[in-house]
């Protein structure tokens, strides 16, 4: 075990490379844009497009990572199961948030917003991409559902993919599909020397336009 001295002893120095306002896009959702660029092509981030989302119910607060599967003006979106705990929660509580940790890159980007279903139409298109094991998996999983055994999982996973044969379509269960983030802020990080971190929030303000403000680390 890693002792209370050697956990307060852990740090890094971070780059001089900072974020200046002049600098900066208008829309916020280009800056993300130009950011997940840069960390798909960094070798030792592992999934540019893993964020974490927090959901909140009844002053509880809960997280878990899912992948971001799309990117537009719109906002945020991702896929999951409905009947899963992160959809029971934003079925009671709309507003999350989203986490996107590029460590390697000194870079954070917090997301805070409004989770909304997508249409279905956008959920049978994002579905039908699906590997074929993916697909049955969402068949197969009651998300968040307790579980008797990894036993009992295998079982469901092979009836449902002996029901549909090699090549044949696999409809979308109506228990799953896509929500949206519409943000309503969006926080850049940039780590910096002497913990003197940039951080850069735009906050959206009338008729969809957005204001930049500069944070304290």
């Amino acid at each position: 075990m890693v002792n209370r001295e050697d956990i307060g002893a852990m740090r890094r120095q971070y780059g001089e490379h900072g974020l200046i306002e002049s600098e900066l896009a208008a829309d916020p959702i280009d800056l993300f844009n130009s950011w997940l660029k840069d960390a798909a092509a960094n070798e030792i981030v592992v999934e540019a497009n893993a964020m974490v989302l927090s959901t909140e119910v009844e002053h509880q607060p809960s997280s878990r990572t899912v992948l971001l599967k799309d990117l537009t003006a719109e906002g945020f979106t991702f896929f999951s199961n409905y009947g899963s705990r992160k959809a029971k929660q934003i079925a009671e509580n709309k507003n999350v948030s989203l986490l996107f940790p590029w460590y390697p890159m000194e870079r954070q980007v917090i997301v805070i917003g409004s989770a909304s279903k997508t249409s279905a139409q956008e959920s049978d298109s994002y579905f039908a991409s699906r590997p074929r094991g993916s697909q049955i998996g969402a068949w197969a999983s009651a998300q968040s559902d307790e579980l008797s055994s990894r036993d009992e999982l295998e079982k469901r996973y092979a009836e449902f993919e002996g029901k549909w044969g090699e090549g044949e379509q696999i409809p979308r269960p109506d228990f799953w599909g896509g929500y949206v983030v519409y943000p309503t802020s969006i926080e850049f990080w940039q780590g910096r020397y002497s913990r003197l971190h940039d951080r850069i929030r735009y906050v959206r303000v009338a008729n969809n336009n957005w204001e930049i403000k500069r944070l304290n680390p």
